[in-house]
């Protein structure tokens, strides 16, 4: 009852104007005014944003904030997986069943997620990690690893919450969601899926890397709303840090995989 009481208020929410609504608002100088008390409410420390709070020109301004470069150290050795985003392990583990994962109890499938047979085959009886990124969180994204870019590619087109309640009473929002793929491409001939999520009524994923060559740690596009960052790895390609739990936090650059 829950589940259908949730989809069917979102659905009346999520809309052109809506969206339009909520971007102009958050790019407006009038929300410049709520800086301050968002970064409060939130416990953002400030000290670490690379301008100072007064410089920003809107609150959507702020919330794509760069931060100083000492702020975050990025994990060291070149078979060292560093996480791409600051945020916490929603959900990580095996895929089962040939091309299954498991997120809030909800099955998720590799061919509904990358929209492709032949993408889908690589990461069978691989391994997943889910990134979940909060208002209060850092939202540029950056490589995980030194890769190519082999392909990248645009998949839905509406986004829909992928807080707690989107999780777990929402149509699947991981696979369903507005999304943008990238397949690198590390260490000998090994891809990996590195899938960034829309949410919350606005596609808003910026790309500021155009190269086909990502070197880890370094910036390659952001989240203008609150969002979530799959990655897929091939089987017997890496194995998890002991530091990666569920629900456990993760900064940029904190190491969270390293390749066999």
């Amino acid at each position: 009852m829950k589940e259908k009481v949730y989809q069917s208020l979102i659905e009346l929410t999520n809309g052109e104007t809506s969206s339009k609504l909520l971007q102009a608002v958050a790019q407006s100088t009038f929300s410049k005014k709520f800086i301050r008390s968002y970064s409060k409410v939130y416990g953002i420390n400030i000290e670490e944003v690379s301008n100072k709070i007064d410089s920003f020109s809107s609150l959507h301004d702020f919330f794509v904030r760069t931060l100083k470069q000492e702020a975050r150290t990025i994990a060291q050795g070149h078979n060292v997986f560093a996480s791409p985003v600051d945020g916490k392990v929603e959900a990580y583990g095996d895929i089962v069943d040939g091309m299954t994962f498991y997120v809030k109890n909800k099955p998720y499938s590799l061919l509904d997620l990358l929209g492709s047979e032949v993408q889908s085959a690589r990461y069978r009886d691989g391994k997943f990690i889910v990134f979940y990124l909060s208002p209060a969180d850092y939202h540029r994204i950056h490589s995980p690893i030194d890769a190519h870019v082999v392909r990248q590619y645009i998949l839905g087109q509406k986004s829909y919450p992928v807080n707690q309640w989107g999780l777990a009473y929402g149509k699947k929002p991981i696979s369903q969601n507005y999304r943008m793929i990238s397949e690198i491409e590390y260490a000998e001939n090994t891809l990996a899926a590195f899938i960034k999520v829309g949410a919350t009524f606005v596609n808003s994923i910026k790309l500021t890397n155009t190269t086909e060559q990502w070197n880890k740690g370094d910036e390659v596009g952001y989240f203008s709303f609150g969002s979530t960052v799959v990655m897929l790895f091939e089987p017997q390609s890496v194995t998890f840090s002991k530091n990666v739990k569920q629900g456990c936090a993760i900064r940029m650059g904190e190491a969270f995989a390293t390749m066999l």
